[in-house]
């Protein structure tokens, strides 16, 4: 799915990403950052081509958001904590 305001392709959020968002207690901070990462972080992982890269994902992922100011690797001063 495509959105006008949203020029990325739209990823709707798997069971298992919602669970460990909950059970790591970063929902919060996830629902925080802009709707482009959200969908970035969710296709991102998605794409993983083997079930070992698509946990050390989901894991860069949580540590980002627990950590703050960082995305994708890189410095995002919007969510410094």
């Amino acid at each position: 799915r495509r959105s006008s305001d949203l020029m990325r392709e739209q990823h709707t959020m798997p069971k298992d990403i919602a669970a460990a968002l909950k059970n790591a207690g970063l929902r919060t901070d996830y629902k925080a950052r802009p709707a482009y990462q959200r969908n970035d972080y969710i296709g991102w992982i998605n794409r993983a081509k083997t079930p070992a890269m698509r946990i050390e994902r989901l894991e860069q992922m949580l540590t980002e958001l627990a950590q703050g100011g960082i995305y994708m690797g890189k410095e995002h001063k919007a969510s410094r904590k």
